[in-house]
Order: structure tokens, then C-alpha cells, then sequence
């Protein structure tokens, strides 16, 4: 791109499915632009089945999982203590690209700021400026990273950018994305979101033949193959890298003149599509972005499409053949801004349903409603509506706690909860609470919850969860424990009630999720759930989230365990041996 200042072509403002075309080395495919219809969704809300009688307040003195993660995080120095009492699964991360728009860099600033809860320990802008790939990435959250001063480097307008999650680490900055590399042909940049399940064999067959990584995330092996592809143009090399991926991906590209988006042929992980007025395109992870800087929303990128844009407009092809989507039903329960359209539906109408299900199929006496803010709000006011019980705000959540603390010498039990929740008692105190939280991970904060009420004054707490029992962890992009951390998969409901010491408990039944979704319902990944994985680890260890914060040069690359999960063993040696030398 010679110059910033051009605009792109006017660009139809819809694109139908793009058709599956057979991608080979020897045939490369031809693509023009398509045009693709925005997709309708609606939401339909049934009941669930799902009861459980109330018991007595009990609590277990020890925990039953403890041996399998510790209670307290201590410092070497024993004065700070880093505290996570969230115990809830972490996206990996969050992207954004926009092309044609002068100020590009700064409304990718503005759409990561939209989609901060998708990852609060990284940020970067990739943006391209006479034919340069200029890049700023940083530790914290957008505001801490970006200032006016950075913003003024980076002109132009076409650019990429990445929120991520990860653990904490002193070699962290080297994985946040996005990564820029050059190669033969120029030089390119990208965010990804999701996780490759084949990581590791990439990785060992490209450094057999060479490759060198800085990095230990998965992202930096799409670059690699990228680099080596035999293909001239760079959407075929994009295409040819992407044919040896397993897994979750949501990808953005920026190259000198073109902005790349694609999405894996399973579809795990959302993207989608808008346009400002001026005739910018933008693609982000979640609408939330597209709102607030004034993107109309256009439709999702679908699963296994790769869309280009560049001077030309806007085009689309199919990667691959791909089988019937599976996409993360806890974007819907847990991820998204409720304000947010993910995979066709409202996230607010789904989760405002599954509390309306809740109280069909698990009804309770009680006084008050309330809920774990502040993911459980919507879901909780979908069931204080549905039965006829007022919704109030019994905890009320800090949003200005970061993750370190400084103790005091004599200790505060559950210190972390309470400097991040706090009851209020006028709302509490004598009353039949049901509280409503969108997941019960290793139980560990329930049990904190639970008890805060109850030192606050409330006469029972009957806890109902707008998720099923989470049984298996995810390898697709969510930072999960392994599955002998999950409460669910160690205990049944009457056993997690009896160790967090809720009078009742009741989860949202598997079965009436998938009726609510409708013909939806196939095209969800329910993995971690089910334990059934529509893409089934080949290897032995499988990281639980793309960017670990090892960078792969302190240790030999089996001695990074921090950050793996065993892989479900359902995969078969036939499988291993399928896979051998199909790699490059």
C-alpha cells in the first residue's frame, strides 16, 4: 500500500456462503467477491428439567480437590500474595482489524478497549504506514499500554490488534501479540484467538527443518508455515498453512496492502464483520467492538472461510471443506459482553433464558434474588422474572482490584473474595436467597460465596448455575483447569452442594441447553461438558491456552509444564501414525 489515504472500493455491504473449493498445491483456487446475507437469528426459550432439594448448611473443613491445586499462593518474600479468586475459565484473547479508515490504529485502540474482558494481561496494535509493518505491544490492560504519545506511531490506515490473557510472567512480553515477521516476500503481521490442538508435532517438524521460535505460543507456528509455503501469492500461503492447523482459530492478517480474516473450519472461536459509514472494513471478535466505534455490524465470518481485503474490495473463499461447525457454547454462557450478537444470537436473550429455565426446572421458596456479579446478572434477572421474586444486587463487585495484594499479618479468610465482593446485608439479612452464577469451575470460590452470605445475615442460599456441570477442559482457546481440578468431574450435585454448604444446588441440564438452541443446537461445541471433542488431541499434552508465558529458551521444550493439560486419551495410535509425515 503506497500511500494510507486510499479508501477501499465501495464494497457490497452484504456477502451468500462462500462455496467449498478444493484448495491443492497443484490447483490453486480462483476467488472473486461473493456477496453474503446478513444472518437472522432468533431465540427460542423452552424449559429444563432440573431439581434439587434443599438441605441443611453444611461445610466440609477440607477440601476433597485440594491435593490437586494449592489453597494459598505465597510470594518467596511471603508479603505479596497474587490472588485469583475468580475460578472461572479465561478466553485467551480478543482481536480486531479494520481496513481503509485514516485513523485505523486508533479505533483498533478504542475496539480493544471493547473487548478488555477477553484478556486484561496484553495488548498490541500492528499498523501499516508507506509499506511498513510498525508495531507497539505491551503488559496491561489497553489503557496502560497505549497513550497519545504511541498512538501518533502508528499512522496509516489498515490495522491489527490483540487483547490477551494469560498467568503472569517475567518473559510475558514476548508473546504478546500481534507478531510481526518478515520473510521472502515482505512482511507480515497477526492476531490469533484459539488454540492449536497439533502444536507441539508443528513445532518439532519445523525445528528438524531449521525453524527457529522466540516464542512458545502456537501463533508463531502459523508464521512459520506461512514462510515456507511453496505458494507465490499470500492468500494461498495463508491457505496452505492453515490445511496442516488442527484446531481453534480466528485469525487476523495485515500484510502492506491487505487485511486477511479467518476462521477454522470448526468455527470454535467468534469473528465477525462490519462497516463504518466512510466504507471501512472491520472485523473484530465480538460486536461490542463494532458498536462502539460505530461499525454496523455485517455477519460473521463463517467457519472456514478466509475473507481478503484490499484495494479490490472485499473477497471471500471457502479454505476447506469443512464439517459442521462447533462452536464455544461459553462464549454464550460466560465470555461475551452480554451486549454482544455471537453466533447469530443475542448473548443477553440466551443467558436471560437459561435464568428463566432455571427457575421453570429448579424452582425454590425465597425471598430474594440475586447474583454473581457480573457475569450471573442477566441469567439471574431471567429467573427473579420468571418467578415473580424482585431482583436485587446482594453482592456488590470491585472493579478496581487488581491481582497482587499486600496482607495484613493477621489473615482475612477468603480475603481474596472479599476484596472483590462485597454482601450487603440490608438486602440479606433473614432472607431465602437463591443466587445465580454462570459456572461452578473447582468450587473453591462457590464455597466462599456461600459462606459470605451467610456471615452476612441470609437465612438460606440456594445456588443455581446458568451452565451444565463442566467436566472436561478445552482445548480450543479457553484457559481451563484439568479435568481432576473440575468439582464436577471428582463429585456429584450432592456432593459439590455439601462442599460449598449451599442449602440447594442446581445446574442448567445439559438436554434443555441444546432444546433452547434449536436447530442451533448441533453447531455448538459442548466439549467440556460432554467430554466428547469434535477435534481430538493428538498428543499427550495439549496447552490449555495458545500464548504460555515460557519463551521456549529457559529449558528444554518438554520442561514448559506450566501451562499443559493432559490430552484426552481417546486418540488412537492409527491416528498418531495418519498423522506422521502429513506435517509440511
Amino acid at each position: 500500500m503506497a500511500s494510507t489515504t486510499t479508501k477501499p472500493s465501495p464494497l457490497s455491504s452484504s456477502v451468500s456462503k462462500p462455496t467449498p473449493l478444493p484448495l491443492t498445491h497443484k490447483t490453486p483456487p480462483s476467488f472473486s467477491p461473493k456477496t453474503l446475507p446478513k444472518p437472522s437469528f432468533s431465540l427460542k426459550t423452552s424449559s429444563l428439567s432440573h431439581t434439587h432439594k434443599a438441605s441443611s448448611f453444611t461445610l466440609r473443613s477440607k477440601n476433597p480437590i485440594s491435593e490437586f491445586f494449592p489453597a494459598n499462593k505465597q510470594n518467596p518474600d511471603g508479603d505479596f500474595i497474587d490472588y485469583d479468586d475468580d475460578d472461572k475459565p479465561r478466553e485467551e484473547c480478543g482481536v480486531v482489524g479494520i481496513y481503509g479508515d485514516p485513523e485505523a490504529s486508533r479505533l483498533c485502540y478504542l475496539a480493544l478497549h471493547a473487548l478488555q474482558h477477553r484478556g486484561q494481561e496484553g495488548a498490541g496494535i500492528v499498523c501499516v504506514q508507506h509499506d511498513v509493518l510498525q508495531s507497539i505491544t505491551g503488559v496491561g490492560l489497553v489503557s496502560e499500554v497505549f497513550n497519545q504519545t504511541k498512538l501518533d506511531q502508528l499512522p496509516g490506515d489498515l490495522a491489527i490488534g490483540h487483547v490477551r490473557y494469560s498467568t503472569a510472567g517475567a518473559s510475558m512480553l514476548k508473546n504478546v501479540q500481534p507478531f510481526v515477521a518478515g520473510y521472502r516476500f515482505g512482511s507480515v503481521g497477526v492476531a490469533h484467538n484459539g488454540n492449536l490442538v497439533n502444536y507441539s508435532a508443528l513445532r518439532a517438524k519445523l525445528e528438524d527443518t531449521g525453524s527457529i521460535f522466540n516464542t512458545s505460543s502456537d501463533t508463531e507456528v502459523v508464521l512459520h508455515l506461512i514462510a515456507i509455503s511453496k505458494h507465490r501469492p499470500f492468500l494461498l500461503r495463508i491457505v496452505d498453512a492453515c490445511e496442516q492447523l488442527e484446531g481453534a482459530y480466528s485469525m487476523v492478517f495485515v500484510t502492506k496492502d491487505k487485511l486477511v480474516a479467518v476462521r477454522d473450519p470448526h468455527g470454535f472461536r467468534p469473528l465477525v464483520m462490519g462497516r463504518r459509514s466512510n466504507g471501512s472494513v472491520v472485523f473484530a471478535s465480538e460486536t461490542c467492538a463494532l458498536d462502539l466505534i460505530e461499525a454496523t455490524y455485517e455477519r460473521e465470518v463463517f467457519p472456514g472461510e478466509v475473507v481478503v481485503v484490499d484495494k479490490e474490495g472485499v473477497q471471500s473463499l471457502c479454505l476447506m471443506s469443512h464439517p459442521q461447525p462447533k462452536q464455544c457454547i461459553f462464549e454464550h454462557i460466560y465470555f461475551a459482553l452480554p451486549n454482544s450478537v455471537v453466533f447469530g444470537r443475542s448473548v443477553y436473550e440466551s443467558r436471560r433464558a437459561f435464568g428463566e429455565i432455571l427457575a421453570t426446572e429448579a424452582p425454590v421458596d425465597c425471598d430474594v434474588v440475586i447474583a454473581v456479579p457480573d457475569s450471573g446478572v442477566v441469567a439471574a434477572l431471567g429467573y427473579a422474572a420468571k418467578a415473580g421474586v424482585a431482583f436485587q444486587q446482594g453482592l456488590i463487585r470491585s472493579h478496581y482490584v487488581g491481582r497482587t495484594f499486600i496482607e495484613p499479618s493477621q489473615k482475612i479468610r477468603d480475603f481474596g473474595v472479599k476484596l472483590k465482593l462485597s454482601p450487603v446485608r440490608a438486602v440479606l439479612e433473614g432472607k431465602r436467597v437463591v443466587v445465580v452464577d454462570d459456572s461452578i469451575v473447582r468450587g473453591t470460590t462457590s464455597s466462599k460465596i456461600v459462606r459470605l452470605l451467610k456471615e452476612a445475615g441470609a437465612k438460606e442460599v440456594h445456588m443455581r448455575i446458568a451452565s451444565p456441570p463442566i467436566i472436561g477442559s478445552c482445548y480450543y482457546g479457553v484457559d481451563t483447569p484439568s479435568s481432576e481440578e473440575l468439582i464436577s468431574n471428582r463429585m456429584s450435585v450432592e456432593e459439590i452442594r455439601e462442599f460449598i454448604g449451599s442449602d440447594s444446588l442446581a445446574f442448567l441440564p445439559i438436554a434443555k441447553l441444546e432444546k433452547m438452541l434449536g436447530n442451533q443446537s448441533p453447531t455448538f461445541c459442548y466439549a467440556c461438558f460432554s467430554g466428547k471433542y469434535p477435534v481430538e488431541p493428538r498428543e499427550v499434552k495439549v496447552k490449555k491456552v495458545g500464548d504460555f508465558v515460557d519463551d521456549g529458551l529457559n529449558g528444554s521444550f518438554e520442561s514448559i509444564g506450566g501451562g499443559w493439560v493432559q490430552a484426552n486419551q481417546t486418540q488412537k495410535e492409527e491416528k498418531d501414525k495418519e498423522f506422521e509425515g502429513s506435517v509440511l
